[in-house]
């Protein structure tokens, strides 16, 4: 295993966790679209000013009709589509059910990859999804399930999200991971542009208040960190692996609220908490290559 990738990865869901918290905190009241849109188009300026600044402007106009056309694709299975579907889903669900939808993404990715990308899966790595599921289920306190439109709406936005995932493991094998961040972005941007002035939504970016626009300018900052650490980490680590080491970020989100805002943490929580860092622990086992004999 690359060692750089996993570190950066392991990184993304410090960012993940943290981002969450922060994004609880601020973003009351902001339409969803709104926040989404300011978010990635934020997000997007902070990348094309890193590629200015590394100079790397030349492989963007390098860039054939195929190649932007898969970065399209990125941007409107991954940073558009599902985020308009996932917000609108969880208008009509519970959090703690939302929450547990969207961490059931990497099975999926476990499903796509050993499929299209031919990654193989073995008995270590299935222990590690069946914790990992545990662990997230007790952690959002999932009593009972439900199924309604909502929750029918996130799961959609999640498979988007697992289909584009897959999709961009394949990519980054020819794209520079810089530039598959900014792909999504811009492009994801676009699309939900587009959304807003069909749905009558953009006339409300001009009666955001100053708080709400220095919240969007925070939180566009934690979304230019994750995207650029997790394509940087996702070139060089199996993509299965990469989303099973995001869940990480679930107990850092409630660890946070319980230093700062007083959360009182329950005992399945922590059986929870405990169960995550268990359950990736297998998945690195996992795909940890096996012990060579030497013959000498």
């Amino acid at each position: 295993m690359n060692k750089k990738g996993i570190n950066l990865i392991f990184l993304t869901a410090l960012i993940s966790g943290v981002s969450i918290f922060v994004n609880k905190l601020g973003v009351t009241g902001i339409n969803p679209y709104i926040f989404t849109f300011g978010k990635n188009i934020i997000a997007m300026v902070f990348l094309f000013s890193m590629i200015l600044l590394f100079k790397n402007f030349n492989q963007i106009k390098k860039l054939k009709r195929k190649e932007w056309i898969k970065l399209s694709v990125i941007g409107l299975l991954g940073g558009s589509i599902p985020f308009l579907l996932f917000f609108k889903g969880l208008s009509m669900t519970s959090g703690a059910t939302a929450a547990f939808i969207h961490k059931t993404m990497f099975i999926y990715v476990v499903i796509l990859a050993s499929i299209f990308l031919k990654e193989k899966i073995n008995k270590k790595i299935l222990a590690g999804v069946f914790i990992l599921m545990l662990g997230n289920l007790l952690l959002l306190k999932i009593n009972n399930f439900a199924f309604n439109t909502g929750d029918l709406l996130v799961l959609v936005a999640t498979l988007f999200w697992a289909t584009e995932n897959t999709i961009s493991k394949y990519v980054l094998k020819t794209i520079p991971s810089k530039i598959v961040a900014f792909g999504r972005m811009s492009f994801g941007s676009l699309f939900i542009l587009i959304f807003l002035v069909i749905s009558g939504n953009v006339k409300n970016m001009v009666v955001l208040t100053t708080s709400e626009v220095l919240w969007i300018i925070l939180t566009s900052g934690f979304l230019f960190l994750y995207v650029f650490t997790w394509y940087s980490g996702l070139k060089h680590v199996k993509v299965s692996l990469a989303t099973s080491i995001l869940l990480l970020g679930s107990p850092i989100t409630t660890l946070l609220s319980i230093s700062f805002l007083g959360t009182v943490i329950t005992l399945t929580q922590l059986i929870g908490i405990l169960l995550v860092p268990l359950g990736v622990l297998f998945v690195l086992k996992g795909y940890q290559p096996a012990k060579q004999i030497v013959l000498e």
